[in-house]
């Protein structure tokens, strides 16, 4: 998703069927959904810089540095290995197949 933006959204699209025209895709619709679902727009959203959370934290703190594998340094070895083994008992049978680094 995050190396080719333009090329995922064009999927995601069509697999919820309803692709983008080539005329949306001359006029910058595209690029326009892009900008907007960016990591830096969503993060800088009013709502998320300064509402709260029925917790009192600001919407902010939902929002860390949107860098792909950062959720490592946040989680134990022994919650990856958990979230691993859930992760493959819910998707048995799908044929996904599962890489860890």
């Amino acid at each position: 998703m995050k190396e080719k933006p333009k090329i995922q959204l064009k999927r995601l699209a069509e697999f919820l069927e309803c692709q983008f025209s080539i005329e949306e895709e001359n006029c910058g619709v595209v690029d326009e959904i892009l900008k907007m679902c960016s990591f830096e727009n969503l993060r800088n959203l009013e709502v998320n810089a300064n509402e709260k959370l029925s917790t009192g934290e600001r919407n902010k703190t939902l929002f860390r540095k949107g860098e792909i594998g950062d959720w490592k340094n946040y989680f134990t070895v022994e919650i990856r290995e958990k979230l691993n083994r859930i992760t493959e008992q819910k998707f048995h049978g799908s044929g996904l197949k599962f890489l860890y680094n």
